[in-house]
């Protein structure tokens, strides 16, 4: 951005911003470059603005429109995908100041707030009214609502309660132009007009910047109790889990972690977790039959060839569980330099051979991969850890990505289930979508964002 631009754009923007809601150092201003995301391409900002209230938001997408400055959404930035990453000459609008929860309703079961609210404190908000808001990322203590908006997030309990998708009922959203959309509903049921709620959540901020949201809630279900099984290998485990969904039992979690992601999450929290084991089991329900529901779980995973299962003995212990799975992503990333995480969902029939496949993709590449997952959801995380200062081992993970992505289509699958596309699967997503799909997509972007000035370069 040349001189010029740069100081009519401070102008602008201070005309109706509070000064410290400005940022333009560059030394402050690199560090909203990008997410977590590793392999993808950030650009440097020209300003950052952390705004509180809705009409410096659209304030903000007034001047971006009337100068042609691009402007990226952010939250928390703990995306995995580049979604969040800025691009050369942006504005970065950082949301994580609008962190009010407006109102909470029992009666009507529902939360009303702002975007930079953190999903865990949410949470636990609603929880001392006896509510429950089931979307839980394993970055739920950092991440906001949102950023879980904008890249559809799951979490551990999609298995029960589905992903975020489906307890957003409304938003309010600024425009590329700075018009206020308010889109969906606060009653229980309604259908008038398209669904634009929906074509929101997902976005990746490309359409609008949402600016409150309503939420569904349930009431709170009895605490969780957790068994962890051992398997001598991926294939049976995810028998197992077919076992499970077959059989008609609800978990309230069902997930799998291999072998290398079992050693890491040890390394890491010195956690207990049997190392033996080639890929570990862990269940849970949060009903009042819990422990007759684990006991039927116990049965099918021991009758799929598990060498053991181990109820947890209560409440507590089934939370060390949850958080050693938690963990996976945080230890795995510590065993290299760098890591890349995939985030590919098959149809849970397919589940073994997306995992057999994906360790035939490390031997083949050479690569330490380990891999957690939401097995009752087929959601997948293969985590390719290598070292970035080595080019051939660079140019191995990037390809091994890819053979993963390639593998899970093959599959019938998706190439994400929860992180969003963001830069890092921008080319895979049209290979998804075919010709006519991604027209249509790109229709859609053009009705919202005929400039272009929204998240450029993301998704298409």
């Amino acid at each position: 951005m040349d001189a010029d631009l740069s100081a009519q754009l401070t102008a602008r923007l201070l005309a109706g911003l509070p000064a410290e809601a400005l940022l333009t150092d560059p030394q402050v201003t690199a560090s909203y470059a990008s997410d977590m995301a590793g392999f993808c391409a950030a650009g440097t900002p020209a300003a950052v603005v952390l705004p509180r209230t809705v009409e410096q938001v659209r304030h903000v997408m007034r001047t971006a429109t009337a100068l042609r400055v691009p402007v990226v959404p952010q939250g928390a930035r703990t995306g995995l995908s580049g979604a969040a990453n800025a691009s050369d000459g942006c504005i970065v609008l950082s949301l994580v100041k609008m962190d009010r929860i407006l109102e909470v309703s029992a009666v009507d079961r529902i939360a009303v707030v702002e975007p930079g609210v953190v999903n865990a404190v949410l949470s636990r908000a609603v929880a001392e009214l006896g509510l429950y808001y089931p979307p839980d990322p394993s970055s739920w203590e950092q991440c906001t609502i949102g950023g879980n908006i904008g890249t559809a997030s799951g979490g551990l309990c999609c298995v029960k309660y589905g992903v975020t998708a489906e307890y957003v009922l409304g938003l309010d959203v600024v425009l590329a132009d700075g018009r206020l959309l308010t889109t969906g509903r606060r009653t229980a049921k309604g259908v008038a007009g398209y669904d634009l709620t929906r074509l929101f959540v997902g976005s990746e901020g490309s359409l609008g910047v949402v600016v409150r949201a309503v939420l569904a809630l349930r009431p709170a279900p009895p605490r969780q109790l957790a068994l962890a099984a051992e398997f001598p290998s991926a294939a049976a485990a995810c028998a197992a889990v077919c076992a499970v969904m077959e059989a008609g039992l609800t978990p309230s979690l069902l997930e799998l972690m291999d072998r290398t992601t079992v050693r890491a999450v040890n390394a890491l929290g010195k956690m207990g977790l049997p190392e033996s084991t080639e890929a570990l089991l862990l269940a849970a329900f949060d009903t009042p039959h819990a422990a007759e529901e684990l006991a039927a779980v116990a049965e099918l995973c021991t009758a799929a060839g598990a060498t053991a299962v181990v109820p947890a003995d209560d409440e507590a212990e089934s939370e060390l569980l949850l958080q050693a799975r938690r963990m996976s992503l945080t230890a795995l990333d510590a065993l290299r330099p760098a890591t890349m995480i995939d985030d590919v969902c098959v149809p849970r029939s397919r589940l073994a051979e997306m995992l057999d496949g994906t360790a035939a993709i490390a031997r083949a590449y050479e690569l330490l991969i380990g891999v957690c997952a939401h097995a009752g959801d087929g959601n997948t995380h293969p985590v390719v850890c290598f070292d970035p200062a080595d080019e051939d081992e660079t140019r191995r993970a990037r390809e091994s990505f890819d053979a993963i992505m390639a593998l899970g289509l093959s599959l019938g699958g998706t190439i994400t289930g929860e992180h969003g596309v963001g830069v890092l699967k921008k080319e895979w997503l049209a290979r998804e979508l075919g010709p006519v799909g991604l027209e249509m997509q790109r229709a859609v972007k053009h009705a919202f964002d005929p400039l272009g000035l929204l998240n450029p370069g993301k998704l298409f």
